[in-house]
Parts: C-alpha cells; sequence; structure tokens
C-alpha cells in the first residue's frame, strides 16, 4: 500500500508522520520526499481496513497536512517502469555503465547486438563487449565528454554515442557516475539514413506547388494516397507523374513495402510479360524468377505509359485487376499478391478506347482515381522555384556557388513554352550550370531551341501531316470543353459552329459522357 501526503513544507512534519505508522505497528518499506511540490510518499505492506481506516485520520489531524489519499506508484516506482518500457521499446541497443566501466543494465536490442543475455552482461566489462575504444581511459580523463565513435562487436562494426552520467555534489561541482551507451549497427544507421532520404527525395514535400494547379493536385493526391482504388496519372511527358505516384505510395500504409515501376514503352511483349508476372523456370534448369507483382507483394507497381502496353498483356493485367491472381510465365500455380496499381499515360485514352487501340474495361479499371498534371507552360508560378532549386542542386553537384540569374532572364523562362517541361527545364540549367563560367546565367546560356510569340514552337520532333496535326488539336479542344459545355449545343454555341457540325466532331472522337467526366 502506498500514500500520497500533501503537507507544508515544516521541520519535524516527516518525524510526525512516520510516528504515527510506527505507533499502528505500520512495516514502513520505503519514503520519499518531492520538497518541489511538499508531498511525502509512504510505502508499507497491506493493512487491515479497520487499521486503514485508523491511520488515514489520524495523519490528517497532524499541523500541515492539507490531504492524504492513496496512490499506484511511488515516483520512484513510476520512474523505473516508465525507464524500463522506455528502453526495451527503443529498437537500438542502450547499456549503462558504472564510473569504473562494468555494466549496471542494458535493454533488449543491446542484448541481441551482443548476442548476450541480461544476466550474463550485467557486472561484466564494457572494454570485453565493445572493442575499438578505451572506455577506462575515457573514464579516468581530466574532462569527460561525450563520444561518438565505431566499435566493433564480434567482427561487425557498430556506431556508439557515449554521454557521460554526472550527479551533483555541491552548487559547482558534479561527480562522474558513469556513462549511457548507444550502440547502432550498420544496417540500422543505414536504414535510418535511407528512411530520411527517402522523406525528402520521394514525399509530397519534394513537389513544387507554387502554382494554384500543383497545389490542388498534390491536395487531391494526399487524400487518394491513403486510399486503395487504382490512379490513373495524366499528363504531358516530363511533368512528373512518377515523382507523384511515388509520393502517393510514401505518404500511403504501404510505404514501408516496395515501389517498383514498369515501363510499358520500353519492353518487347516477353519480356515485359516475364518482367510482370515473373518466370516459374523449365525442365532445362533455368532459374524461376519472382516478377514485378510478387516483389512488391504489399506495396505499390507503376505503370509508366500504360497507353503503350500491347493488347496481349493489357488482357493479362485486367485478369490480374479483377481478383488479384496472375501465373508465372511457363506455370499453372495462381499466385495471389496484394498490390496497389498506379499507372501514368501522356497518350489520349479515351480517344484510344474509341478507336480500340485499348481495352475500354481496362480503362475503366485504372481509372478509378484520377490526377492530371498541368504542363509547366501552364503554370508559370512554379518555373521560378523550380529554377532555384536546380540551381542549387546542380551547383552544389559541380562544387560551385549557384549563379544568380541575370535581369531578363526569369522572364524568359516564364515565357518559354517548355514541350519537354520540367525535365527540359532541369536539363536546360544542368547543362548552363556545368559549363558556365560566371557567377550570372543568362537566356544564352540555357541553349534552348527559339521560338516567336506569333508563331509559338514546334517540336523538331514533329510527326504526321497537317490533317492530323489538326485532328489532335481538334480532339483536344473539344475535351478541355466539353465538361463545361456537356452538350453538342452548348458547345456549338461556344465555338461559333452549327450543332450538326459539333455533335459530328464529337462522335469521331468518341467525346460523350462516357468517356469524359463531366
Amino acid at each position: 500500500m502506498r500514500l500520497e501526503i500533501h503537507c507544508a513544507d515544516r521541520i519535524g512534519i516527516a518525524q510526525e508522520i512516520l510516528n504515527i505508522l510506527v505507533s499502528y505497528q505500520v512495516d514502513l518499506k520505503g519514503i520519499e520526499v518531492d520538497a518541489k511540490h511538499c508531498r511525502m510518499y509512504v510505502s508499507f505492506p497491506p493493512i487491515e481496513f479497520e487499521q486503514f481506516q485508523k491511520i488515514m485520520p489520524s495523519i490528517r489531524l497532524i499541523e500541515g497536512v492539507t490531504d492524504v489519499r492513496t496512490t499506484a506508484f511511488m515516483p520512484s516506482e513510476r520512474e523505473h517502469n516508465e525507464l524500463n518500457t522506455l528502453l526495451s521499446a527503443l529498437p537500438d541497443g542502450i547499456i549503462s555503465i558504472d564510473a569504473k566501466g562494468m555494466v549496471r543494465l542494458c535493454n533488449d536490442a543491446a542484448c541481441r547486438d551482443l548476442n548476450v543475455s541480461q544476466a550474463d552482461i550485467v557486472g561484466v566489462s564494457i572494454n570485453s563487449l565493445l572493442k575499438g575504444f578505451n572506455f577506462n581511459r575515457w573514464l579516468e580523463g581530466k574532462e569527460v565528454l561525450g563520444q561518438t565513435t565505431r566499435v566493433e562487436v564480434d567482427g561487425e562494426d557498430f556506431i556508439a554515442d557515449i554521454l557521460p552520467i554526472s550527479v551533483p555534489e555541491s552548487q559547482n561541482e558534479q561527480i562522474l557516475a558513469g556513462a549511457v551507451i548507444n550502440i547502432k549497427s550498420q544496417s540500422r544507421l543505414g536504414q535510418q539514413v535511407s528512411v530520411f532520404r527517402r522523406y525528402g527525395q520521394e514525399s509530397f514535400s519534394s513537389i513544387q506547388t507554387s502554382s494554384t494547379a500543383m497545389r490542388r493536385v498534390v491536395r487531391e493526391a494526399r487524400k487518394m494516397a491513403q486510399l486503395e482504388a487504382p490512379i490513373l496519372v495524366t499528363g504531358e511527358t516530363g511533368t512528373g507523374k512518377e515523382l507523384l505516384a511515388r509520393s502517393c505510395h510514401y505518404a500511403s500504409h504501404r510505404s514501408m513495402k516496395p515501389f517498383l515501376a514498369l515501363s510499358c514503352a520500353s519492353l518487347p511483349d516477353d519480356v515485359a510479360e516475364t518482367e510482370l508476372f515473373g518466370f516459374a523456370g523449365y525442365e532445362d534448369g533455368s532459374t524461376p524468377s519472382r516478377g514485378i507483382l510478387e516483389q512488391a507483394d504489399g506495396g505499390t507497381v507503376f505503370f509508366d505509359e500504360v497507353g503503350e502496353m500491347s493488347a496481349r498483356l493489357q488482357t493479362k493485367l485486367l485478369r490480374f485487376l479483377q481478383d488479384g491472381t496472375f501465373r508465372r510465365v511457363g506455370s499453372e500455380n495462381e499466385v495471389k499478391v496484394n498490390v496497389r496499381i498506379i499507372a501514368s499515360t501522356q497518350k489520349d485514352l479515351p480517344g484510344m478506347v474509341q478507336e480500340g487501340s485499348f481495352r475500354e474495361d481496362l480503362y475503366y479499371r485504372i481509372n478509378v482515381l484520377n490526377l492530371d498534371i498541368a504542363p509547366l507552360r501552364d503554370r508559370s508560378a512554379d518555373i521560378g522555384p523550380l529554377t532555384e532549386h536546380f540551381l542549387q542542386k546542380y551547383a552544389h553537384q559541380v562544387g560551385k556557388s549557384a549563379p544568380s540569374l541575370e535581369p531578363g532572364c526569369l522572364e524568359f523562362l516564364q515565357q518559354y513554352p517548355w514541350p519537354g517541361n520540367v525535365r527540359q527545364l532541369e536539363n536546360a540549367i544542368y547543362r548552363a550550370v556545368s559549363l558556365l563560367d560566371d557567377e550570372k546565367l543568362s537566356a544564352e546560356h540555357l541553349q534552348l531551341p527559339s521560338f516567336t510569340n506569333d508563331l509559338g514552337y514546334l517540336e523538331s520532333d514533329f510527326e504526321g501531316s497537317l490533317d492530323q496535326a489538326v485532328k489532335r488539336f481538334e480532339s483536344t479542344l473539344l475535351r478541355k470543353l466539353y465538361p463545361a459545355y456537356p452538350s453538342s449545343r452548348q458547345l456549338a454555341k461556344r465555338l461559333g459552329l452549327s450543332h450538326t457540325a459539333v455533335a459530328n466532331k464529337l462522335r469521331e472522337y468518341g467525346i460523350n459522357r462516357k468517356t469524359i467526366k463531366v
């Protein structure tokens, strides 16, 4: 049983309380005083209720006692339990030693790292456990300061943070009581560094959101990251679709599992199928291999440029999306995994569905949630911060100070149409910083293809005929306007065309309420 006694700071009050306990023949186990809050704690074995009813009023009658109540813990017991709980929960090894370098206590993580039990480690010299640092010489030094050093345990390297423990002897003096040692293995340290870098590089914080359009996209992406449904990320080349997909993964509960990407455009059919589903191996001794879906179990698979996927692979992916099962190439056994699908495309998937080059059922399977990244030319507010970020990044890489922009250079960057979007801007800054000999960067240093405000910019890899280019432009324009004018009559009035002409165009490009969200 334990009592918490609130009392005044008066000489002799503790003696009076103890006298009462002695008078009732209570076997006192412990006593503690909290001078700061004027409280006294006593601990004794359980007593009869009748005896307890006599003791409590007797203590309350002592001059200066304001309250007496039972309590579950003595302050030292609470601190001891909290410390033990904290030590046992820590993933890193913690060892406490006395002023002679002998181990007093350690947590479970330290026992695992040292491959010893609690009973075997207490009382052992720390120098026999951790090699490579003379703890006794450090403890006997004139000025004992905290150290971070490399130590060795059974041939494996660890990082040790060594912190001295001192107790006050007088107002200006302290006595060294020992030290606390925090040990980390190389693998543990690598995990922590990886998490730190991953957060900086792949969380939403790494996405530039000065423009209204990008703030909206990131706001929606944060919400979608917590869901399980597939996401389709659309946008022109170089807008950062994969970066956004990675950010969604690392902001989700799947963040500790793999994020794996498959480029649907760069691999032949057979290779892509093996990469995705894995290989069972044949009788000729070929080694079986797990595909991306198996490797990413519990995580996320990113299909880059899903619009380039062949009809054969589309069919197999659709079957997987239906029930989460698939077969390795060359196997008859079903494999079931739990992965989230995120896909990206710069193509007009609704148009491809109408043309028959992309499966309609697959389109609706992957387009449950949608994120559309605006081209860089439509979010000029992001260009300045992105430019500054890339200047700092690549100046640091080449070992020089980041150059400043000459007057007019930022305006030039903001007016440039950036057909390659953020990737083109980054490459231009990288090239300019690497070759720059001055402290200022001008538009000429960027070596960008010229364009005029009247004629705009024509990509050098332009393909197709004029008629095909006009049709692409018409299709894009109508798809953008249709959600705001979802009937052929409204759209015809907006464009100054006849109802019949617009209806024919919508039918030709497969634009309707099924293919366009209104």
